[in-house]
């Protein structure tokens, strides 16, 4: 089903005006910190009313401000996991299944209908535990199955993985792919991590300053930015304002006014070009042939970030100790013409 949304609610000194349309089952909102992203979210929730607008999930309109329908949050039927997971602590895991179930009208059989949750999201054995007696692992777990014991139409995700420790969350991120693949729920995600979004999510939108800047398919998205915003939130740390030199020819005015040759076609709207930092390759052969110069270079644990003379980052794996990385670093690095990410 389609999840429509075209909606402007104004704050002092901000307005989310948000238009979007996807049918896909892993739908992901990526934006940094304040652009909007948890207000659309709980503008689809029904936590927030709009001012102006419409939301719809199928045939079904949940808000639309012209005729006056404002579908409260229990109608619209959709699971909420909220970024600190809102356990009731004064409730054992079993008791805030049973308290999902009981608010959804479920009476009947309900305590065997909270066993099988239990079992199913492996929480069996800590069914006697209060939230402040499990793991962030546990807790988001908990929440999720008290989410699924309603058998929501919507899952949404508020920064799943915010409270969490950075070492949980590629486990954590995997297991939860699992338990919504076992649902089969269409599931829209917010996060300010591109990782997470681009793991989960098969279609994603792009947020700046409460405006939806660009929205499709993850892998073309990611892939093929079209602007340097999305280029930026995509993870692209190198961009420079370009002139164009001819069809497949530019010069990349904040790299020290270096020509590169591209595959693709340069166009008069193109004014900008991104080089994803591992796309660089070393050595002096084949053609965009860039010198290193002076270069400066930081540490992580697997790799090396080295920063060029004119600029750019370069990303390469540490395969050398720190006592010899500049000693025999290459004097010069590549970009394939079919790398090079031209922008309006």
């Amino acid at each position: 089903m389609t999840l429509s949304v075209n909606i402007k609610k104004s704050y002092p000194g901000f307005t989310l005006d948000v238009s979007f349309a996807a049918s896909s089952k892993r739908i992901g909102i990526l934006g940094a910190s304040g652009c909007g992203k948890t207000l659309t979210l709980k503008s689809v929730a029904g936590m927030v009313k709009p001012d102006e607008g419409l939301i719809s999930f199928g045939n079904t309109v949940w808000f639309d401000k012209a005729k006056k329908i404002n579908v409260k949050t229990a109608g619209r039927n959709v699971g909420y996991l909220f970024q600190n997971y809102a356990l009731f602590p004064n409730m054992t895991v079993k008791e805030n299944i049973a308290a999902a179930l009981h608010g959804a009208g479920i009476d009947k059989d309900r305590d065997k209908a909270a066993r099988d949750i239990l079992k199913r999201f492996e929480l069996w054995d800590i069914k006697d535990h209060r939230p402040d007696e499990l793991s962030g692992g546990q807790q988001q777990r908990t929440a999720l199955a008290r989410i699924m014991a309603c058998e929501p139409k919507l899952i949404l995700l508020d920064e799943p993985f915010s409270a969490m420790d950075m070492f949980l969350r590629e486990g954590m991120r995997l297991e939860l792919v699992r338990l919504l693949d076992e649902y089969d729920k269409p599931v829209v995600m917010v996060s300010h991590d591109r990782d997470e979004i681009y793991q989960m999510c098969d279609h994603i939108i792009l947020m700046e300053n409460g405006k939806v800047i660009a929205q499709g398919d993850t892998d073309e998205i990611f892939e093929h930015p079209l602007t340097p915003t999305a280029a930026r939130l995509t993870g692209c740390k190198n961009i420079s304002r370009i002139e164009r030199i001819n069809d497949h020819r530019i010069k990349a005015l904040d790299w020290n006014g270096i020509e590169l040759i591209t595959d693709e076609k340069v166009t008069e709207k193109i004014t900008y070009a991104g080089i994803r930092a591992h796309d660089l390759i070393p050595g002096e052969e084949g053609v965009n042939v860039i010198p290193c110069g002076r270069v400066m270079i930081s540490r992580l644990p697997f790799e090396w970030y080295v920063t060029l003379e004119n600029g750019l980052w370069w990303k390469t794996g540490r395969d050398l100790d720190d006592s010899k990385a500049l000693n025999v670093l290459p004097q010069y690095v590549s970009i394939p013409p079919e790398k090079i990410i031209l922008m309006q």
